[in-house]
């Protein structure tokens, strides 16, 4: 059995696969992240799924692609893990953008290929190699355009009485914006950044706003300056997404990529399935 495994902060998709290459299960997990995550949370986090401990010594291969997984470190952090949970299984940690690339770029071709989701971050492909230009700090001080990113905004305008009063009258009633119930979760509670993206909804259901297309417009062009400007063939190959903000925003994305002579590429939510595509034709 060999398990595909798409790994973002906010939830992981696993798909299963017989020696065949057809597809046996589909389950999900919360996220993975070991950035952002203790051992044992991760190890709890796959304990509790029926289908993965039901089958866990029968995984042979291993093949996850996840957020936070850009260092070595926290590769290794992972393989231990697995090593523990899928006994019979060679196990293969890559960071998330290899299955962005996958999912969104033919091999040999060349794209600039960026994650919108919970998360952000940007990569050049030149067809064999990965290259990135800027090193992730994290959610706090990076994640430009991403969903924390939004978040974050969002609580903080709405503290500094910056967000229009309709519309903060409309957030209030749609969130538990009490001081105590942010803190706690910011900093007691596990998965900070999941948290922040939550509040992003509220960006994409009110986009129509003249402040959230404000706040869309700006936190694109923050990503597409701070990201995908510091490669040098940015506005000659294709730059493709895949995240929900990437997908759920792409009318304003693909604006904003116009607007600075990029190529838009493919958007998508999801690379699960474009992952799978790859794997199978390897087998």
């Amino acid at each position: 059995m060999i398990l595909i495994v798409d790994s973002g902060a906010t939830k992981s998709d696993w798909i299963a696969l017989d020696n065949k290459g057809e597809r046996l299960f589909l389950t999900q997990t919360l996220g993975l992240s070991p950035e952002v995550l203790t051992r044992p949370v991760i190890e709890d986090r796959l304990a509790n799924n029926f289908e993965l401990s039901k089958n866990s010594e029968k995984v042979t291969h291993l093949y996850f692609y996840g957020a936070g997984c850009g260092t070595e470190r926290m590769q290794n952090l992972l393989k231990d893990i697995f090593k523990s949970f899928f006994p019979n299984a060679i196990a293969e940690v890559r960071e998330d953008t290899y299955a962005a690339i996958y999912a969104t770029t033919n091999i040999g071709d060349q794209s600039i290929v960026c994650i919108l989701g919970t998360g952000s971050n940007c990569s050049y492909y030149d067809g064999e190699k990965l290259h990135q230009k800027v090193t992730s700090l994290g959610y706090i001080p990076m994640d430009d355009g991403s969903g924390n990113f939004f978040g974050r905004k969002l609580i903080r305008d709405y503290y500094f009485n910056k967000i229009p009063k309709d519309l903060a009258e409309k957030f209030a009633s749609e969130y538990n914006l009490e001081a105590d119930v942010i803190k706690e979760n910011l900093y007691k509670q596990p998965n900070p950044n999941t948290y922040l993206a939550t509040f992003a909804r509220f960006i994409v259901e009110n986009k129509e706003h003249l402040y959230c297309k404000g706040v869309i417009d700006k936190g694109f062009q923050q990503f597409i300056n701070n990201y995908i400007m510091q490669f040098d063939l940015a506005t000659k190959v294709p730059i493709s997404f895949v995240g929900s903000i990437a997908y759920y925003l792409r009318d304003e994305l693909k604006k904003s990529l116009e607007r600075n002579d990029l190529i838009v590429g493919i958007i998508l939510q999801k690379p699960i399935d474009g992952l799978v595509k790859f794997h199978q034709k390897r087998m």
